[in-house]
């Protein structure tokens, strides 16, 4: 069975950087659509960073200059580096991946991926 696993996560200070990372097992990264949802509580899962199965990346805006999402196909494994992180970038991070299909692009920010990881908290404190 396929199996997103994040790591990564924890407290950090405004400011400061963080690097998650997305392993998976049954899967493979590449050729694939990826990407990285945070959620906070009572609120929708929202898109962070995306990357098609060209390798063509999409950024929520808030994000963009902040956050760079990558994959090393080596090692089977994506990424979310943030910087500048401020309290409001708190929440759980999920990453996402699926297979591209010939009728349907990737998702970018749907929530319709395919398969989701367990999630990583991260908290920024100010």
């Amino acid at each position: 069975a396929v199996e997103l696993v994040e790591s990564g996560g924890g407290s950090v200070q405004a400011g400061g950087s963080r690097k998650l990372s997305c392993s998976a097992s049954a899967f493979t990264f590449s050729g694939s659509c990826l990407a990285w949802f945070r959620q906070i509580p009572g609120k929708e899962r929202e898109g962070v960073a995306a990357m098609d199965h060209n390798g063509y990346t999409n950024y929520k805006a808030t994000a963009k200059g902040r956050a760079t999402i990558s994959k090393d196909n080596t090692k089977n494994i994506m990424y979310l580096e943030m910087s500048g992180l401020q309290p409001e970038d708190s929440g759980t991070y999920y990453c996402a991946a699926q297979k591209p299909t010939a009728s349907r692009s990737c998702p970018v920010f749907g929530l319709w991926y395919t398969y989701w990881g367990q999630g990583t908290q991260v908290t920024v404190s100010a």
